[in-house]
């Protein structure tokens, strides 16, 4: 079968096209996915390009979230049979493992994983739609609703507003009735921003963000006693130069919600803030099973937009993840037929 495979960690040209893959047999529990939709996120750019602590088994097919058909099945499999339509659970809740890092795989024509991951896919839900949900509006998912429980009639500042979880952010945040505030770097993104519910729009290229919170929604106030401004959440999954910032920005008592570092691991830290201010950092990884439902669900009645950038053809796989790394993207970027 063809795929995009990685040998080794490196820059964007690591990843090769194989037109002559070894084709994944399945095992008595598992199925073999025809894959119809695999959608990249920023895990798969580390894991490119190596992450501290976690060593793979060379060589690997990258991609995370998988949709498609099932194309075989083995042995013990009782519930499930060819031609279904499913949706991947990247994560492998039985044996441990994560698809397209330990496990092989959607960047690829077929892909090979436990019965226990898939999740029946609905009529209404297109491959494109569902390939695009777990890593990334699963992560919004719980970070919003579980971790943050966004409130009516509060004030949210999401920054990386326009990548997959973003863009997912920004309407749970507006689902739960709250002021949304989103971070663009362009005005195009603006545009498509405010068009999907955000009711203000930062341009960090052209302010500094905080400065801009500072401008429109006040400075917080140390003392309880005074009235101060502010915003009541940040979402912060760049991290970074961004993170100090974050929490100038919040009113006294307020949360910052964080579940990545795409712009850094390590930032410099001011704890000053942190106790002054009262602030709150909750930190969120990943999704749980019911939190894929849930999504299914929200696409297929309507209340979420899955947003798509583009979906490339497998054969151009590394040029969409580069697409991703260099942030050129709204939305989900999709490989498949």
């Amino acid at each position: 079968m063809k795929a995009i495979v990685l040998h080794e960690h490196g820059a964007n040209e690591k990843l090769t096209l194989d037109p002559n893959f070894p084709d994944p047999k399945p095992g008595p529990d598992d199925v073999v996915v025809r894959v119809r939709a695999s959608s990249l996120n920023y895990h798969d750019v580390f894991t490119r390009r190596g992450m501290p602590g976690i060593r793979l088994d060379f060589p690997i097919v990258i991609g995370l979230d998988v949709a498609g058909e099932i194309a075989e099945v083995g042995a013990a499999v009782k519930d499930w049979k060819p031609g279904d339509r499913v949706l991947v659970d990247p994560i492998d809740r039985v044996n441990g493992g994560l698809v397209g890092e330990t496990i092989h795989g959607g960047l690829a024509e077929r892909c090979r994983v436990g019965a226990h991951q898939l999740i029946k896919l609905p009529d209404e839900v297109s491959f494109a739609e569902a390939a695009a949900l777990p890593v990334a509006y699963g992560t919004a998912l719980r970070m919003m609703e579980k971790v943050g429980q966004i409130q009516p009639g509060e004030k949210v500042l999401i920054l990386g507003a326009s990548g997959g979880v973003g863009v997912c952010a920004v309407q749970l945040a507006k689902l739960a009735g709250a002021f949304v505030i989103a971070a663009a770097g362009s005005q195009e993104k603006a545009d498509k921003l405010r068009a999907l519910g955000a009711d203000d729009v930062i341009l960090y290229t052209e302010e500094d963000f905080a400065k801009a919170v500072h401008a429109r929604y006040g400075k917080p106030a140390r003392r309880r006693s005074v009235q101060g401004g502010g915003v009541d959440v940040v979402v912060n999954f760049t991290g970074g130069d961004t993170w100090v910032k974050s929490l100038r920005c919040l009113r006294l008592g307020g949360r910052i919600l964080t579940c990545g570092a795409t712009a850094g691991f390590d930032p410099k830290e001011d704890l000053r803030f942190i106790w002054t201010f009262e602030l709150k950092i909750f930190g969120s990884n990943g999704w749980e099973r019911e939190d894929l439902h849930r999504l299914l669900e929200l696409v297929r009645s309507g209340r979420l937009k899955v947003l798509i950038d583009r979906q490339w053809p497998l054969e151009q796989g590394a040029q969409a993840l580069a697409s991703l790394e260099d942030r050129k993207v709204f939305g989900k970027v999709l490989v498949g037929a």
